[in-house]
């Protein structure tokens, strides 16, 4: 696809850009709504408010051609030039027909990377045990919306996200996904604060205490 990472429409009122450059006003942004969270660091606040955190829709799913481990997916994540095309690691734990149709949460600013011969223009965010024995794709809500960003705690508002190649060179995932793990309730926080959508939080299918990535 063409223009993997157009950005949706910015959720915030103001105007702010994620940029290192500016990191303590984009600390205090974050601190008042993408994470709203006195155990976050200000560097992961920063790292927090730079992911494209969406919700998306799996169109279709099949095989790789190429990888046995490997799903190549068309997700719908509110992009205007259509769905766009991610490849994951998920044959081993989940079924093929419970992929189709379902809603995920994707990690939509992330370079494109070649998959065996297949361009994955993003991540589907998952839960999984220690030993990583389970995996299970996360679960905006039923009636959430393709393609809205989501936040963290209790305001929807947030800085716009960092392009691809920032977000690259500044490790701003890496940074953020140790803060990421489910409660007791199955719901995906960072540090505490819950993943929000308009129909509610995100969860995870049956996992508790859980990594996220």
């Amino acid at each position: 696809m063409q223009g993997a990472f157009v950005r949706v429409p910015k959720i915030a009122t103001g105007q702010n850009t994620v940029d290192e450059a500016d990191g303590g006003a984009v600390a205090a942004s974050a601190s008042g709504g993408a994470a709203a969270s006195s155990s976050a660091s200000p560097e992961e606040l920063i790292a927090l408010s730079a992911l494209d955190i969406r919700v998306g829709r799996i169109l279709s799913c099949e095989r790789h051609p190429d990888a046995d481990s490997l799903y190549v997916e068309q997700v719908e994540c509110g992009d205007p030039d259509g769905p766009r095309t991610i490849v994951s690691g998920l044959v081993k734990y989940v079924p093929l027909e419970d992929m189709q149709g379902r809603l995920v949460v994707v990690l939509a600013n992330l370079k494109a990377r070649n998959m065996r011969g297949i361009k994955s223009h993003g991540m589907l965010l998952a839960a999984s045990n220690e030993e990583h024995t389970l995996v299970e794709p996360l679960s905006p809500p039923a009636d959430a919306t393709p393609g809205q960003r989501v936040w963290f705690g209790n305001s929807q508002e947030q800085p716009n996200p960092a392009e691809p190649n920032q977000l690259q060179k500044k490790k701003h995932w890496e940074t953020a996904q140790p803060g990421f793990n489910t409660n007791n309730d199955r719901v995906v926080t960072f540090r505490g604060q819950p993943m929000a959508t308009s129909a509610g939080p995100v969860t995870a299918a049956t996992l508790t205490g859980a990594r996220i990535g």
